[in-house]
């Protein structure tokens, strides 16, 4: 048995890890039709576990991410508020900077998403429109997977009719 603290090397290798496991449990769930209430929460919970360790180890644009997440987690809840700050934090970051083409679905699929929680037709159909041609164009096979997976759980604007 090991008595010594752990480096901070140590620590911030186990805090990336928790961050990747809690971002990747939140889409994973987010992916997913037909969430139950625990689900949902849970959901919410390990987005809001990845925003935590991203916050201690992450760069700036990882926090975007978390913070992208969060927004499509609230959404997903009802909840327009946070996921309305929540998406505007992550777009000054993402927008700022040389964004590549998945994060620009990304981010379109997003606020596809709050716009329709926020009852927002126009804006739904807008990005909705603007994620899908972005992930159709897509050159790297698993990023449009990944982005098509998002997509396709997302309310499409003839849903709203």
């Amino acid at each position: 048995m090991r008595d010594d603290k752990p480096t901070a090397e140590e620590t911030a290798l186990w805090r990336r890890r928790l961050a990747g496991q809690a971002n990747n449990r939140a889409w994973t769930l987010a992916e997913k039709a037909g969430r139950t209430p625990a689900e949902r929460e849970e959901m919410l919970d390990a987005a809001h576990a990845a925003m935590f360790f991203w916050r201690m180890v992450g760069s700036d644009r990882q926090r975007a991410h978390a913070e992208l997440l969060l927004a499509h987690v609230y959404a997903f809840a009802g909840e327009v508020v946070p996921a309305t700050r929540y998406l505007g934090r992550a777009r000054l970051v993402l927008e700022a900077s040389e964004t590549a083409p998945w994060e620009r679905a990304l981010v379109h699929a997003v606020a596809a998403n709050v716009a329709f929680a926020a009852g927002d037709a126009r804006l739904h159909a807008e990005h909705h429109q603007a994620a899908a041609h972005a992930v159709a164009a897509l050159t790297d096979a698993e990023d449009r997977a990944i982005l098509q997976a998002t997509l396709d759980v997302l309310p499409s604007p003839e849903q709203r009719s």
